[in-house]
């Protein structure tokens, strides 16, 4: 009889943490952005972890039983137009498809919307998405109404509309059916190669004028990608993408957003360059921005994960933000405020200019719009919300 395998020696369960209520150890979460099942500022009710005595509390910290799967909540929406009253923002309205985005970026800001939800702006935010399965039944309904008049609008403002659950609901592409249909114009912002799929709708509408793409670019480091954006695609994989839309003949620029001191800022240049070498046509960014929640989620990934530059980072981001974590102001809260602020535009500037990057989004045709032949009274007609600076 053959002798059995030795058997493998358990690993040693990692420490329970005290400080922290409801967090897992980080390094049992795989792609995920962060670890810690935050409390949302609304949360009334406080919860602490307890060991029984009979294991229950260690064993939910084994390795082995981690990580957690991602579920999707459908969500039949009233409305998914939602109208925009902030003066920095060069849009009039923005349709997004699903709250909550796997991509787990830990800067995120975001992420505190998923407080209004009654969940977590922390590990719920990329493990618990919302799905908006009749987002292209409302906007044919909004297009529909007498008073729709078309605006300047974004795919994928607050979340990706490319996360990975995209591939299997396919809500982005049947929204962009819609507006290809009635030749609404729009502009969709994406760290995804998913974009790619609908590159036979969206090629048809740049020959009219009638889509602009960004492509965000964080970093050019796929070892800090991995762990800034953990299940977004490549450095690599997005600018494929970009020279792929860009040899298509759709207009597309980059986004290099967030910014963070010390982190991915000294590859502003690098990553202009190299967008602008596979065919970018313009490029904007935005610093580094901590509203609500994502500050303590924030500071919290720097100890983790680069604990030598954590002070001296959130000393540089402070610098901008007129001594706070984060500057809810119309106006500022975009662009920073001092002295490195000032020299961050001024290297965006420079480098645009030597790179023949414009730093003007892409003027899009409104007149070519066609309402739906079949019109719903105004009364039953949805109007696009008013959303007003959350952050």
């Amino acid at each position: 009889m053959p002798s059995l395998p030795p058997s493998r020696p358990k690993r040693p369960l990692p420490p329970v943490p005290t400080d922290q209520p409801l967090y897992i150890a980080a390094d049992t979460l795989k792609g995920r952005g962060t670890a810690w099942a935050l409390a949302h500022r609304f949360q009334s009710e406080q919860r602490e972890q307890f060991d029984d005595g009979w294991g229950s509390l260690a064993q939910s910290f084994d390795p082995e039983a981690l990580p957690p799967s991602t579920q999707i909540i459908e969500e039949r929406a009233q409305r998914i137009l939602s109208g925009n009253q902030s003066p920095d923002i060069p849009f009039d309205q923005s349709i997004n498809p699903y709250r909550g985005c796997e991509h787990g970026c830990v800067y995120c800001f975001a992420r505190p919307t998923h407080s209004y939800l009654n969940l977590s702006p922390g590990l719920d935010f990329e493990t618990r998405i919302i799905a908006k399965v009749n987002a292209a039944e409302r906007l044919q309904a909004s297009f529909a109404s007498p008073r729709y008049v078309p605006r300047l609008t974004c795919l994928g403002t607050a979340t990706d509309a490319y996360q990975p659950i995209e591939r299997k609901l396919g809500i982005t592409r049947a929204l962009i059916e819609v507006l290809q249909a009635h030749r609404h114009p729009f502009s969709v912002v994406t760290k995804s190669s998913g974009i790619e799929r609908d590159l036979d709708l969206l090629q048809p509408m740049a020959e009219q004028q009638l889509v602009s793409c960004y492509i965000s670019i964080t970093t050019l480091d796929p070892a800090l990608a991995r762990i800034l954006e953990p299940r977004a695609a490549s450095p690599q994989r997005r600018l494929r993408s970009l020279q792929t839309l860009a040899e298509a003949g759709v207009p597309v620029g980059v986004s290099v957003s967030p910014l963070i001191p010390f982190l991915n800022e000294p590859e502003l240049e690098q990553i202009l360059e190299a967008a602008a070498a596979l065919g970018a046509r313009s490029a904007f960014c935005i610093p580094l921005r901590l509203p609500w929640e994502v500050s303590p989620l924030f500071q919290d990934w720097l100890q983790r994960h680069v604990p030598e530059r954590a002070a001296r980072i959130m000393a540089r981001v402070r610098d901008m933000r007129g001594g706070r974590d984060n500057d809810p102001n119309f106006g500022s809260r975009m662009r920073g405020e001092g002295i490195w602020a000032q020299l961050l535009s001024q290297r965006l500037h420079k480098a645009c200019a030597r790179l023949g990057l414009s730093r003007e989004r892409y003027p899009l045709d409104l007149t070519r719009f066609q309402r739906p032949a079949t019109q719903r009274p105004a009364s039953s007609a949805p109007e696009p919300s008013s959303q007003g600076s959350l952050f």
